[in-house]
């Protein structure tokens, strides 16, 4: 019933009309390179596997680095082409609260699987043990490091990482031949109706961003003060979670100021509020959130979760009418 009387309230509120972006703009300066760069990182990445698998390789992990950056730069973008097949999901399984990748890929490496070897039939495998974070574990996780077989654990790393390349690929392939097309030639027999629903799509994505490095990136290993998760934490074994945050962070602070372009003031705010939100991340020193356990670490961590709110704040109460329309629901929501 809540959600019906919000919707509602979405549907007939007044929403003020302002001069908008540019769609194109946001497409060739924000969206396609961030796919673009998704897209050659982890062909790069495939590529070293190929090299050399073994998971303590620094070109191996460097390769996986700037990779994992990519996504994470471009993951906030959950409509279109991330959505077919489930490529988002494929790329970035997580949260995995009841760890499913760690059992999706012991019971690869216990049968020593066939399907590990075959990159054509390895999308069929449970989603857990595909991209970044299954990678994660094969890289970085000593229990799956040391399990099983040597040449297999080559093999996987190896299939992975191409399965990460080949879904990258389809992601960008889709956006240069159709989905920017899409964007721009909106109609009322086409996927958006206006300008003003592709925009929404957008502010859509930049609030669900947010709320998801709030609630999930931050929120995850901060649990509640009588029970800290800090092992909860995004990519810990790897040692970027903080990393993600303040990814996440620029990323959406690139989109908002395309959105915000019309409005100087808001665009300040903004500008503002991410800053320092950044700010207070660059002075944390904790690079996974170990701190959450600490009273005064806690404290810091509360204050970067509730500037991150602020953020979400401004976008869903300024930002959105300034564009004229409003975020509405994104598959974070609740029913």
């Amino acid at each position: 019933m809540r959600r019906t009387l919000f919707a509602a309230a979405i549907m007939f509120a007044p929403l003020t009309a302002a001069a908008n972006p540019s769609i194109s703009d946001i497409i060739d300066d924000h969206i396609l390179p961030r796919f673009e760069t998704l897209a050659s990182a982890s062909e790069a990445l495939s590529d070293a596997a190929m090299q050399d698998c073994d998971p303590f390789s620094d070109n191996l992990r460097n390769a996986y680095g700037t990779a994992f950056d990519a996504w994470v730069s471009a993951s906030h973008l959950r409509f279109g082409p991330t959505e077919v097949d489930d490529r988002a999901f494929a790329l970035a399984f997580w949260p995995d609260s009841r760890g499913a990748t760690p059992r999706a890929l012991n019971a690869l490496i216990a049968a020593q699987d066939p399907i590990g070897f075959d990159l054509k039939d390895y999308n069929e495998v449970s989603i857990a043990a595909r991209g970044f974070y299954a990678l994660e574990f094969l890289l970085y996780d000593d229990d799956l490091i040391s399990a099983g077989n040597t040449a297999y654990h080559c093999a996987l790393i190896q299939t992975v990482t191409a399965d990460i390349a080949a879904t990258a690929s389809a992601i960008q392939d889709d956006w240069k031949t159709n989905q920017a097309d899409v964007l721009l030639s909106p109609g009322r027999d086409a996927a958006y109706r206006s300008d003003e629903e592709v925009l929404q799509e957008m502010l859509r994505a930049l609030s669900a961003g947010l709320q998801f490095t709030q609630d999930s990136r931050l929120g995850r290993p901060l649990g509640t003060f009588d029970r800290p998760r800090p092992k909860r934490a995004e990519a810990r074994r790897s040692g970027r979670s903080v990393h993600h945050v303040i990814l996440s962070l620029m990323s959406l602070q690139d989109l908002a100021s395309h959105l915000a372009v019309s409005d100087a003031a808001l665009s300040d705010t903004l500008d503002r509020q991410f800053q320092d939100a950044l700010s207070k991340l660059g002075n944390l020193n904790d690079p996974v959130f170990a701190g959450v356990a600490d009273p005064q670490s806690r404290l810091k961590i509360e204050v970067i979760s509730q500037a991150v709110g602020t953020i979400h704040s401004t976008v869903q109460t300024k930002l959105g009418p300034t564009l004229g329309v409003a975020a509405g629901f994104n598959s974070l929501d609740g029913d």
